[in-house]
């Protein structure tokens, strides 16, 4: 079965024209996405069409782009359609994984991936050292934006019920920039806000020993 992803960031724009090329293209059915920018961790739509997917059916899209807005986050979602042993074709760049030279183009791609993803870690760790020995204080944001306070409060409730701490890796920010945004957000609500279980207190004895 052929399904189409479509996906616009503001609501102003038109799913129109992808609509229109994906049903050229025979997708049977198309999930829509509007107003959800590239970049976020959560597309109702394409969460969907996930749920639906079988193996041997093959997902289309207008552009690459709307699967993905880096090489990273495109490579992460193929693989896990990989995995799924479901088919990925770009109607604009005419990418595919269902043909054996297009599998050959996307592991090529990924191992240019890996490599990108290797060179940067290498470039991260040197930073990193170099900030450690200059006495620089390194760690996560200590602050949550607008819009991943969204994310998280998407990925806290039902029906997936993550936690602080994987909810904050998923994001990267601290695990406590996320119970201080909670806080906030009860106080701003006047405590109405579902609590999340608090971070963990250290007990007079520890304290002591420290």
């Amino acid at each position: 079965m052929k399904l189409g992803y479509a996906r616009v960031s503001t609501g102003e724009q038109n799913l129109a024209l992808q609509i229109d090329a994906l049903r050229a293209a025979g997708a049977e059915a198309i999930f829509e996405d509007k107003g959800i920018s590239g970049s976020m961790v959560l597309k109702p739509a394409y969460g969907d069409m996930l749920r639906q997917v079988r193996a041997g059916d093959e997902i289309m899209v207008w552009r690459l782009d709307r699967l993905g807005r880096s090489l990273p986050a495109l490579i992460g979602e193929l693989e896990l359609l990989a995995g799924l042993d479901v088919g990925f074709r770009s109607l604009t760049e005419q990418i595919e994984t269902v043909t054996p030279a297009g599998r050959l183009f996307f592991h090529m791609v990924g191992a240019f991936a890996q490599f990108e993803r290797d060179v940067i870690r290498e470039r991260t760790n040197a930073g990193l050292q170099s900030a450690r020995r200059a006495g620089k204080k390194l760690g996560r944001p200590a602050l949550i934006g607008d819009e991943q306070w969204t994310q998280a409060k998407t990925l806290m409730a039902e029906p997936t019920n993550m936690g602080a701490a994987a909810v904050a890796k998923l994001l990267g920010v601290s695990r406590q920039a996320i119970y201080k945004r909670l806080d906030k957000d009860k106080a701003a609500q006047g405590g109405e806000l579902a609590a999340l279980p608090s971070p963990p207190r250290q007990t007079e004895r520890a304290k002591k020993a420290a």
